[in-house]
């Protein structure tokens, strides 16, 4: 069973900055590749950015390159995502989930980002 428990998320003014963090238990996560999502009220949940465990491969969608980064602490199991100059459109419910078998199968519970005007 695998355990991922996001933090981090709270409400900021437009422009801020947040660090979210993801711990994972339960599992190694060497090869697994690990990914930050979000849903914002009356929409379906996209992808954000991902990152492979054992390297340092990234991607990102285009509506957060350049202002989010994804990383991970491998000693500590805990994946982040930094957020840069946040916008209002950023206000969502972060999720982190650990992809197995080419799916992402392991999520959290969320943590929620509001950014204000």
């Amino acid at each position: 069973q695998v355990q991922l428990v996001e933090s981090g998320g709270r409400l900021v003014q437009a422009g801020g900055s947040l660090r979210l963090s993801c711990a994972a238990s339960g599992r190694t996560f060497s090869s697994y590749a690990m990914g930050w999502f979000r849903q914002a009220p009356g929409k379906e949940r996209d992808f954000v950015a991902d990152i492979f465990w054992s390297h340092t491969s990234t991607h990102y969608a285009d509506s957060v390159k350049g202002r989010f980064t994804i990383s991970r602490d491998s000693a500590k199991n805990t994946l982040y995502l930094q957020m840069d100059n946040l916008k209002p459109e950023d206000t969502a419910v972060y999720y982190c989930a650990a992809k197995v078998m080419g799916t992402y199968k392991f999520w959290g519970q969320g943590t929620q980002v509001t950014v204000s005007s």
